[in-house]
């Protein structure tokens, strides 16, 4: 009788253990999007997987000025060139105008392309997720990722927009 008491206990036990491995409760898987310049050239990657707080973004960049560059999320996932105005400002979840910074800000972050036009990086953007929730990337159809020409800036002091990508669900 314990035998079995036990066989029905493990049994049990590894039903839950495969419910919670359960495609819908798997971590989301990393996304690349690609990024280009206000010709419709490709300069390079935006690689973004889940990170302990935020997304993390590892970029792949080429072809790009040298320097100091911004780079955030924007609302809306939309890369109409050559100014990118499309992708609209800062993302910033509805109804949370309470924040200090938009969530879409990357804090400490400047994107430095080496005299060669490339560039190898990773940062977390902390605001941001890939879930399903009001702060995913996801939100209201995608959000797009934007590199601005310097460092600097915001709203209507921003930089010019030399560079994006759509962040939308594969």
């Amino acid at each position: 009788m314990k035998i079995l008491a036990c066989a029905a206990a493990l049994f049990a036990i590894s039903g839950a253990v495969r419910a919670q491995q359960s495609p819908a409760n798997a971590p989301a898987k990393p996304l690349v999007v690609n990024i280009m310049n206000a010709e419709g050239k490709a300069v390079g990657t935006a690689t973004l997987s889940p990170a302990a707080s935020g997304v993390k973004i590892v970029l792949d960049i080429k072809k790009l000025p040298p320097g100091e560059h911004s780079i955030h999320i924007h609302q809306m996932a939309k890369c109409e060139p050559p100014d990118f105005k499309s992708a609209g400002p800062h993302f910033s979840p509805a109804g949370h105008s309470h924040e200090s910074a938009p969530a879409g800000d990357i804090p400490d972050f400047s994107l430095i392309v080496g005299k060669d036009g490339t560039a190898h990086v990773s940062t977390v953007a902390p605001n941001v997720t890939l879930g399903d929730d009001d702060h995913s990337v996801f939100s209201n159809g995608g959000t797009a990722i934007v590199i601005h020409a310097v460092a600097g800036g915001t709203g209507t002091a921003a930089p010019p927009r030399i560079a994006c990508g759509v962040i939308t669900r594969s």
